[in-house]
């Protein structure tokens, strides 16, 4: 299969926005990101959108080809009515991000209050419900994903706390309580396009060369902040070394959609989908806090980006 390029090494499919305000039965005030999965023939989001109170809560979209997705009636999942979780969900639920995890598909995703950002831990098997599990982190703390797979005897994640711009790794026994953290990826400062601060996109994926990491990187201007996408590939068996890191984004906001909303200039992204047969990775990301677009590329191409020496 031949791989489609454009501008950025992520192509974008044509009848992007492929989610618009338009598509849910209620109104709202905007659509942000999705977490993605795909359980059988099906394609699954989880889509964070803002209601018109301005509380984030999660709602599926659900598709047969990845591609048309029709969008539930209600929200899944709305801030906690009661018990601690209350306390730290009064703003909302925010960026879920998915993981196949010994037969659980986990959801790591961020808990927004007046008392900060925590992250937090839920779990489905059929997504016709999602349980609690915990509170995962201290404030200030989020961009939490968690690897699909124990690596050497510990759970392991990648997250972003709020001071430094940073993406630490770090490890668990039991998905609870977490430690041994370091930092993982940091800005490349002035000059590149991840200036000022990277965070975790996608959930790591397993590739043939080690995990592949897909992160926004942000770099300050005049006008405002640019999220831009770009990839890393770590070790296999130690995923606190980076490998390969592109020096160039996979994918910058140049469309009207990416450009122009509540936020703009900003594409974010939390959840991917491998089509394994084909290699193709099917991204799903936020343009501009207005919609959801889906963005296709081949691994290998990701992978070449991703070890050119010059961009190590």
């Amino acid at each position: 299969m031949e791989s489609k390029r454009g501008r950025d090494v992520i192509h974008r499919h044509e009848e992007n926005p492929i989610i618009k305000l338009e598509d849910l039965s209620f109104p709202c005030l905007n659509i942000m990101n999705a977490g993605a999965v795909k359980i059988g023939d099906q394609y699954i989001l989880l889509v964070r959108i803002e209601t018109m109170k301005g509380h984030s809560v999660f709602i599926i979209a659900r598709s047969k080809d990845g591609r048309n997705f029709k969008v539930d009636k209600e929200p899944i999942m709305i801030p906690a009515e009661e018990g601690e979780f209350k306390k730290f969900e009064e703003q909302g639920v925010a960026d879920a991000r998915i993981t196949y995890l010994e037969g659980v598909y986990y959801i790591v995703y961020t808990a927004v209050s007046r008392n900060r950002h925590r992250l937090a831990l839920a779990k489905t098997t059929d997504f016709k419900t999602i349980e609690r599990v915990a509170l995962i982190s201290q404030p200030d703390n989020h961009n939490g994903a968690l690897f699909p797979c124990k690596i050497n005897g510990y759970y392991v994640r990648v997250e972003r706390p709020l001071e430094g711009g940073n993406i630490w790794i770090s490890q668990s026994k039991d998905l609870i309580y977490w430690g041994k953290k370091r930092v993982l990826i940091t800005p490349r400062g002035s000059g590149f396009w991840d200036a000022d601060r990277v965070g975790c996109a996608v959930p790591p994926i397993e590739i043939k060369e080690g995990w592949l990491l897909i992160y926004y990187g942000v770099r300050k201007t005049s006008a405002g902040p640019i999220f831009r996408l770009g990839t890393a590939i770590l070790d296999r068996e130690d995923p606190t070394k980076v490998i390969g890191r592109t020096g160039i984004p996979i994918l910058s906001p140049r469309e009207y959609y990416e450009r122009v909303g509540d936020c703009g200039n900003m594409i974010f992204s939390c959840g991917a989908i491998v089509e394994e047969k084909k290699q193709e990775l099917l991204l799903y990301y936020g343009g501009a806090n207005m919609g959801i677009n889906l963005g296709t590329a081949l691994i290998p191409d990701i992978v070449s980006e991703c070890l050119k020496k010059e961009t190590i």
